[in-house]
């Protein structure tokens, strides 16, 4: 190689002090950019957002999620969870939680009420959670408030439930019995002219109180009959009995309140039994489409059901909504009413915590009446000054694919009562 060709590569290889200064120059000025602009966690340092001492960070913050993946009720629950971490995903893509990633530590209170309680207090004491996401009946929740009360945390609570009582510390997404029983029976009297009732239930809390609403409902409003009301043992796999009592009486409804794994012994054997639920009007407040998944379209085509939310509504949330979830958990998941209300719940208490400026429990609890949630697959939902939803109350009827075709809806959203006069 010539001496005036090295020389020439050699300076195609070298910058010249004037350029390489300017480079330097620039990329300190995109650094010194980059450090100086502000984000959402430095407008909102962990020292002012985060004061009692919860799992709160300068980039993260952690939420527990407490729900049956094992047991009787995971066939119920599993949803729950499913939702609550796509939830969590779609919110930590966006940014997060005023600025911080949401982490999460999920227990499993395993269909067991003690459990539950012991696993709330160690999300709450131990794990310093700001808020929990979790729990599906009744029982449950009764047996984790007090930790909450105690501890001072924040529930997400997703199910539809009897009503009858109120928390600082709870958030309810789903309905209470005004929004759903007694709109419900309502409903089933006016358009089918129902005039006897035979009421079913597993053997806790919510059933046994909720057709004790219903009861009232049917028996001193309406002024119609109670045949026959009977319950279950959680997990219970044996209804012939009871069938052949109401094959017997012949009630114009059987509604029923069966929840867990017992739905599937439940519907088969009613469909063994030839009743045939195109013919004998039944309503339930406990089937959502993740029990049709274990019960087969196939032997509970027919049957009513009283929610606000089915996955087959057809609203533009609701359509962004199912293939996400799809995306994340199969396409052969199946979204039902308490699955897409504990979607609800994450989501609920970003807007709440950004709405008070503070992940500190008093101030969340204090702000969230009022937060609206527009995104929300039912539509519209806002909270209420006694921490339940405002939403609309839906009735469906069971298809053989395990879907609902959607039969009635309110016109406006329903506000919550769970304390109705005359239903304590």
């Amino acid at each position: 190689m010539s001496h005036e060709k090295s020389r020439e590569k050699r300076t195609t290889n070298l910058l010249t002090p004037t350029r390489r200064e300017l480079l330097i120059g620039a990329a300190a000025l995109s650094a010194t950019a980059m450090v100086s602009r502000p984000t959402l966690a430095d407008e909102f340092p962990t020292a002012k957002v985060n004061t009692t001492g919860l799992a709160v960070t300068d980039s993260e913050v952690t939420v527990g999620i407490l729900h049956s993946v094992t047991g009787t009720m995971a066939i119920s629950e599993t949803g729950s969870v499913e939702a609550e971490k796509l939830a969590i995903e779609q919110i930590n893509e966006k940014g997060g939680v005023l600025g911080r990633k949401i982490k999460f530590i999920q227990e499993d209170g395993a269909s067991d009420w003690p459990t539950f309680a012991e696993k709330a207090k160690k999300l709450l004491v131990n794990d310093k959670c700001a808020s929990v996401m979790g729990c599906w009946t009744s029982a449950s929740r009764k047996a984790v408030l007090p930790v909450f009360e105690q501890y001072n945390g924040m529930l997400y609570y997703p199910t539809f439930y009897e009503g009858l009582e109120q928390s600082k510390n709870v958030i309810y997404t789903g309905q209470e019995a005004t929004q759903q029983i007694l709109a419900g029976l309502n409903w089933v009297q006016k358009e089918k002219g129902a005039k006897t009732f035979y009421l079913l239930g597993s053997d806790y809390i919510w059933p046994r109180t909720s057709n004790k609403i219903a009861r009232k409902h049917i028996e001193n409003v309406l002024k119609l009959k109670v045949l026959g009301e009977e319950y279950f043992p959680l997990g219970n796999t044996q209804f012939n009995s009871v069938i052949n009592k109401m094959k017997l009486a012949k009630p114009d409804v059987i509604y029923a309140i069966i929840v867990g794994g017992s739905n599937v012994a439940f519907y088969k054997q009613l469909k063994a039994a030839g009743i045939d639920l195109t013919k004998q009007t039944l309503m339930t407040i406990s089937v959502t489409e993740d029990e049709i998944d274990g019960i087969g379209g196939e032997n509970i085509v027919g049957a009513y059901a009283c929610m606000k939310y089915f996955q087959s509504l057809d609203n533009p949330n609701n359509k962004a909504f199912v293939p996400a979830f799809h995306k994340m958990w199969g396409e052969k998941t199946v979204i039902g009413d308490v699955t897409q209300a504990a979607y609800l719940g994450p989501w609920l208490w970003k807007l709440t915590v950004e709405k008070a400026g503070s992940f500190d429990i008093d101030k969340v609890a204090a702000a969230s009446p009022g937060v609206e949630f527009t995104g929300a697959p039912e539509g519209y939902v806002r909270i209420h000054e006694n921490h339940h939803l405002w939403s609309r109350t839906r009735v469906g009827r069971a298809r053989t694919d395990g879907q609902y075709d959607l039969v009635y809806e309110t016109a406006d959203l329903m506000e919550p009562d769970p304390f109705p006069k005359g239903y304590q």
